[in-house]
């Protein structure tokens, strides 16, 4: 069967085409505006618009769907059916599941739970509703999650990794001080308890490049593209590029932004950021980011619901076009994840689509297709 959509205002690349038509066929777009059509189902979509499906490289929200509340946890898989569930209403049609490996530091961000995680969603894949995938984010200061990561990446089961050292001094975490307020606010640990974790952080930090080169090596080999997380300076930077990172999450100052891009590698902001103007970490705002256009991809970071919001919501701020915003949630996060089949509205391209009404000052999903196929649908009284 054939799926007609119709009367869209559909978003491309570049532009807005107004009352404009869109063919689907196998899962894939076969046409925009084609000339003749039949034995087609067609679908009104009123004037809304129609976008790609949209690209997550990075949301933990996963990890509250396990532990809403410190130390009270739901079963993993039940956890993954609520996400990818969340994930078809908010529009994400390629969410990147970001899952710590970070040895026993705080509720679900220990290996053995993380493991859990991601052989529940490659067991969910049967019935999915979206297309997830898994993005290992390695505490490079943790020797025992190597081996873990290496065996899950000859399994095929990791499709993105990011090198993350929340070591204290640097980095998210610039002191000792907001090192322990995030654990004692955040996950309920005791000032004695973030110590000694940072004390192990640093202990075990003097191998660290070993590793992060063994899993590096072994990630490229099978396509896997590796982000930096949290680089706080343009050296930095330099030593990531050295090392094979095409891209780099949440750089923490625009001099690192700028370094960033210059040397080739794609920048990720958070989409929270973007919409509560301002950095949880006190990092640079993701507006500033995108105002020096620096800001190559916005991230759902830990709310699925803020990436389109804030994708629409650039155009407000900015003299930004809406093809461009939508962009840093389609087709850019696509390219850096090397997923060249999706993220753009173009003939061939998998018909991974939301339909979008614009109301109340903020956009709602209305309808979503993961290859030609709705999994996701509502309709407003207005």
């Amino acid at each position: 069967m054939k799926t007609y959509l119709t009367n869209a205002r559909l978003i491309t690349t570049d532009a807005v085409i107004d009352d404009a038509a869109l063919l689907i066929e196998d899962g894939h777009i076969a046409a925009i505006n084609p000339e003749s059509t039949s034995n087609v189902e067609s679908i009104s979509l009123n004037n809304e618009y129609l976008l790609p499906g949209l690209v997550d490289l990075h949301c933990d929200a996963i990890e509250t769907e396990i532990e809403p509340r410190s130390n009270a946890f739901f079963p993993v898989d039940f956890a993954v059916a609520q996400t990818d569930r969340i994930n078809a209403a908010v529009g994400i049609t390629t969410p990147f599941h970001a899952i710590s490996f970070a040895h026993e530091e705080f509720g679900v961000r220990n290996n053995e739970i993380a493991t859990k995680i991601v052989r529940a969603l490659h067991d969910y894949q049967p019935q999915q509703l979206v297309n997830n995938q898994v993005h290992c984010r390695y505490e490079i200061t943790d020797p025992t999650g190597l081996p873990i990561l290496l065996n899950l990446l000859e399994e095929n089961a990791i499709h993105l990794i990011s090198l993350m050292d929340h070591t204290p001094g640097q980095g998210q975490f610039k002191s000792l001080q907001a090192f322990q307020d995030y654990l004692t606010k955040n996950h309920s640990k005791t000032i004695v308890e973030a110590q000694t974790i940072a004390a192990r952080k640093v202990d075990q930090g003097v191998h660290a490049l070993e590793r992060v080169k063994t899993l590096i090596s072994k990630a490229l080999s099978k396509g896997i593209q590796i982000a930096s997380h949290d680089d706080d300076n343009p050296e930095r930077i330099i030593s990531m590029e050295e090392l094979g990172v095409h891209i780099s999450e949440f750089p923490i100052n625009l001099e690192t932004a700028i370094a960033a891009q210059k040397s080739g590698l794609m920048t990720v902001f958070g989409a929270p950021n973007l919409l509560r103007g301002q950095s949880q970490s006190g990092s640079i705002k993701a507006i500033d980011a995108i105002k020096h256009q620096v800001g190559d991809i916005l991230c759902g970071d830990y709310s699925p619901a803020s990436l389109l919001a804030a994708a629409f919501r650039i155009p407000e701020l900015e003299d930004w076009s809406l093809p461009e915003a939508i962009k840093l949630v389609t087709s850019n996060p696509a390219e850096a994840a090397n997923l060249m089949d999706r993220g753009e509205i173009a003939t061939g391209k998998r018909a991974d689509l939301i339909a979008v009404k614009h109301s109340n000052s903020f956009p709602q999903v209305t309808t979503t297709w993961v290859e030609g196929r709705i999994v996701y649908q509502c309709h407003y009284l207005k």
